[in-house]
């Protein structure tokens, strides 16, 4: 079989390797997260508070009533809504008296907090999630049908698509950031931890802002993988 660029054999795609050091780095981060949060799922937090009441006393503590601190399925999966202002904590969470419980549920008050301060960053973010989400879904669809067909006007639509959502993570990380500075601020002033638990609560949050710091370097990977194969392909035309 001819490969495109050679008499003969396969072509060898040089870009796949931004796809290899972008999944590196995301599967590293994510490894980096699981391992941090288990070990520290083992350590009772001395207050001995659940995720769910620490969320509720960190939520009072900040003149926030309107909250609902709800359980939800699955690992990891903790998340707040602003719409339905709903704070969902996680089986591994809502339940336990660990550290890392602790520390989740800390991080997602942060996001509430953020939401009651109407936060510019976190309105950002939510305001470009419709966009995000199309360029997500329709970039490479488009992107290809661009290269196949050779239409310039279709790769660099598909480029501008996964551009919107590089821009939704790189506001991300801002957001989740502050969201961490507010949690252990709010853990120290209200004494759920004690100081030495404020150290390993340091290394929980830093290791889950690591995955999204990893998430914006593989998008961004990704996107400068299109632009090499738009501009290779135009040169060949």
């Amino acid at each position: 079989m001819y490969g495109y660029g050679y008499p003969y054999g396969f072509y060898f795609d040089p870009t796949y390797v931004l796809l290899i050091i972008g999944m590196i780095l995301a599967l590293a981060a994510s490894g980096k997260m699981r391992s941090t949060f288990a070990r520290y799922q083992q350590v009772r937090s001395h207050s001995g508070l659940t995720g769910a009441q620490t969320a509720q006393r960190i939520l009072n503590a900040a003149g926030i009533y309107d909250v609902t601190v709800v359980p939800i399925a699955g690992s990891l999966t903790d998340h707040y809504d602003p719409r339905t202002k709903k704070l969902a904590l996680s089986q591994d969470v809502y339940g336990r008296t660990s550290v890392a419980a602790v520390c989740v549920a800390a991080h997602e008050c942060g996001h509430a907090i953020q939401h009651n301060v109407n936060y510019a960053p976190l309105n950002i973010r939510s305001a470009i999630v419709p966009v995000a989400n199309i360029g997500s879904s329709l970039s490479w669809p488009i992107f290809l049908l661009g290269l196949i067909l050779s239409i310039p006007a279709l790769t660099t639509a598909g480029i501008v698509l996964f551009s919107l959502a590089v821009l939704f993570q790189l506001v991300t990380l801002p957001v989740e950031f502050n969201a961490s500075s507010r949690a252990l601020k709010m853990l120290e002033s209200t004494g759920i931890l004690s100081h030495e638990e404020n150290a390993c609560a340091k290394k929980v949050l830093t290791a889950a802002a690591l995955t999204y710091v990893a998430a914006l370097a593989s998008s961004i990977l990704q996107l400068l993988r299109l632009i090499i194969l738009s501009g290779g392909r135009r040169r060949d035309d």
